[in-house]
């Protein structure tokens, strides 16, 4: 799922072609950003960019000719130098962009060069990435001559060349995406290009190729020396296609700046979007664009930031997969202020958690309001009681980074003595890749940690899954001071005896190295809910029904499951005649698409779940640790479906609710309505004690991050 769709798109036509673009966003100034002229990509190539730009600019972005949505053409008088730099004028024309930012990659950079040259007027500033440009010489393992000999059996930039592209086109692009991005961790990005390069065909690069090299140079050294307006190189310091001495002969003709990235491959807006969003930002502020940096949104409470204050100030982050981690959040923040009276909290989040929030009169933060949907993202990857949450997270790279970049300017606007994270995966990614953006202490929280394969997905996923946990456990190591506090929410045995992957540690061993413990935190432990049946009266149980409760989760992939739960109840209520049952949907699931039997009541968001699910007989529940854990502490029978895929339910959450001896785990695929009926009935027969749950877990949790205040 996108982090951003475009607010319209179109075709403008010109020389016969049409060019597909998007428009993203609004405001004073605009940013063209202009795909390779080799259409080996398409405008997605700028994923990591647009959203968060498309805050404060207004964003275009289009199709190379041939690939994307443009045209496919394979006719030699529509490529070259003047037609590329043509087809941008006709995106700025047809979209009516007076003046335009430009941000090109790789062999635009010579396009927007060009245009900054030829059309100073309506060019405000350039900003590139590992352009190309005829003033440096190419790599010596690149020799131009090997472009157009034959290799019986090419091997490495041999692969280079026109008759490996016409014949095997599908193995030169594996070659090349690797060598674009040559950074270790890189597989999602691989991938990505990997798919669009297919989209198009190896005739299209070799026309686009050839009408480039017969055309001569896009510029002379004496046409940048005419660039007038401000210039940004970017360029990473490994680029293994264009050398950094491409970018550092333009910067010094434009007297422009140059920003090399150590370590970093040819395409580092991708690989490091965090860095690059943030240079190409402060290079646009120093040079007036916009002219006053963009302020805080409109907030009453917003207006005294910079006032001197004698109180703490935390920004809290809290994940909204669910409401599960906002109770927790608000159970250690609770213990929080009573150490420290006077402590001013702003939460960072997204809805349901931020309406949640409001009802608790607690204070959200005002760019909550902008950052993209998550949870919208992983219904988007689910489907029947299915989600390989492994994948999913891959997939929500571009929303990760764009969230990243809405917490990075509230930390930096909000002056914050602490950031408390709740399994904020993008802040903790992007610190530590670049500890330079760090602005505050940070206090990380967890309840698992650790990918784990699923053995069904077979060698691929284990291998992926190994790159993923390497990855982190070299961030951590390699950046042992980015998180002033990490806590796991738990206890060593909860974590389970596994391997990070192929010579990798064990996670049990690993984590209690790394990771303080403060045992379990519940919203509240229902130790202090009361008694059991004074409670079960002020719910509106009776003493004579035996009450079963349905919950799901709050996302819309439960509907498969309660459809078999809801086929199942006549089949228990044959054996249990007093059995009630109470299905609760939700945020995201209609009623209107269920068909219940009589005598089961369909509810919505029922605010104090946790008290119904101490109250009730039994549960049948999804599979999440939050309302698993509730369960268990409140001694509740209950059956519990993980979804299929989903690593975190079938191995971290079975086994920590194993080590409380809660629950009864139901594999969905073999879980038909009569089975579930019989072993319903079973659980009400043969109930037995589980361990006791931690009633302390926020007051410690709290006792842990109160050093940093």
């Amino acid at each position: 799922m996108r982090a951003k769709f475009p607010d319209h798109e179109g075709w403008a036509k010109r020389n016969g072609i049409s060019l597909h673009y998007e428009v993203f966003g609004q405001g004073d100034h605009t940013i063209l950003f202009i795909p390779p002229w080799w259409p080996f990509t398409t405008l997605r190539c700028f994923k990591s960019q647009i959203p968060y730009f498309s805050k404060h600019y207004r964003c275009i972005a289009y199709d190379p000719l041939g690939n994307g949505q443009s045209d496919r053409s394979l006719n030699p008088d529509h490529y070259g130098a003047d037609n590329h730099i043509n087809n941008a004028l006709a995106i700025l024309d047809n979209t009516n962009t007076d003046t335009a930012i430009l941000f090109g990659y790789s062999c635009s950079g010579s396009v927007c060069a060009a245009l900054a040259a030829r059309h100073p007027e309506r060019i405000e500033a350039v900003i590139t990435i590992s352009t190309t440009s005829p003033l440096a010489a190419p790599h010596a393992h690149r020799p131009p001559d090997d472009f157009d000999r034959k290799f019986d059996h090419p091997t490495g930039w041999q692969k280079y060349n026109r008759h490996h592209w016409e014949h095997e086109y599908a193995d030169f692009v594996d070659f090349f995406c690797h060598q674009i991005f040559t950074e270790a961790h890189s597989t999602k990005q691989i991938e990505d290009t990997i798919g669009w390069a297919s989209l198009t065909k190896g005739e299209a690069l070799i026309i686009a190729n050839d009408e480039a090299a017969r055309n001569g140079p896009f510029m002379s050294k004496t046409d940048y020396e005419k660039i007038c307006c401000p210039t940004l190189q970017i360029h990473g310091a490994e680029d293994a296609v264009i050398p950094v001495a491409s970018s550092r002969a333009v910067a010094k003709a434009t007297k422009g700046e140059l920003y090399i990235i150590p370590g970093a491959g040819h395409a580092a807006h991708g690989r490091y979007p965090a860095l690059v969003n943030t240079v190409m930002r402060d290079f646009l502020r120093r040079h007036g664009l916009p002219k006053e940096a963009p302020k805080p949104l409109s907030d009453a409470s917003f207006s005294a930031i910079h006032k001197p204050r004698r109180s703490k100030k935390v920004l809290y982050l809290s994940s909204p997969i669910g409401l599960g981690h906002v109770r927790r959040d608000l159970a250690i923040s609770r213990e929080l202020r009573h150490l420290h009276p006077s402590l001013e909290i702003d939460w960072l989040s997204q809805a349901p958690v931020t309406h949640f929030l409001t009802d608790q009169q607690e204070h959200v933060h005002p760019a909550s309001r902008r950052l993209a949907s998550e949870s919208s993202h992983i219904e988007s990857e689910a489907g029947e009681h299915d989600l390989n949450a492994f994948q999913a997270l891959r997939n929500m790279d571009e929303i990760l980074i764009a969230n990243f970049m809405v917490f990075q300017e509230a930390v930096e606007d909000g002056n914050y003595d602490l950031v408390i994270a709740d399994e904020a995966w993008d802040v903790d990614h992007f610190w530590h890749e670049h500890p330079q953006l760090k602005k505050s202490q940070i206090a990380w929280l967890t309840d698992f940690v650790g990918f784990v394969p699923m053995p069904e997905n077979g060698e691929a996923e284990a291998w992926l899954t190994t790159d993923y946990n390497a990855e982190m456990i070299q961030h951590i190591e390699h950046n042992p001071g980015v998180r002033d506090r990490s806590i796991f929410v738990g206890n060593p045995c909860d974590v389970i005896e596994h391997s990070f992957g192929k010579d990798l540690p064990n996670m049990r061993d690993w984590v209690s190295q790394h990771f303080d413990f403060c045992g379990y935190v519940l919203g509240e432990h229902p130790d202090e809910f009361g008694d059991k049946d004074e409670l079960r009266a002020a719910l509106g149980y009776r003493e004579d029904e035996t009450v079963c409760l349905v919950t799901v989760g709050g996302s819309g992939v439960g509907g498969a499951l309660i459809r078999r739960i809801l086929a199942a109840y006549p089949l228990a209520k044959h054996h249990i005649p007093s059995l009630r049952m109470i299905v609760v949907l939700g945020p995201r699931l209609d009623p209107a698409t269920f068909n219940p039997p009589d005598g089961v009541e369909m509810r919505g968001f029922v605010p104090d779940l946790d008290r119904h699910l101490a109250a009730c007989d039994l549960a049948l529940v999804q599979g999440g640790l939050t309302t698993s854990m509730e369960l268990a502490a409140a001694g509740t029978p209950f059956l519990y479906f993980p979804l299929n895929n989903h690593f975190e339910q079938n191995f971290h959450v079975a086994h920590r609710l194993a080590q409380y001896g809660a629950g009864k785990k139901m594999p969905f695929s073999q879980s038909e309505p009569d089975v579930i009926a019989q072993v319903m009935v079973d659980a009400l027969s043969r109930h037995k004690s589980f361990k006791p749950v931690e009633n302390d877990g926020a007051r410690r949790a709290a006792q842990l991050i109160s050093d940093l205040l």
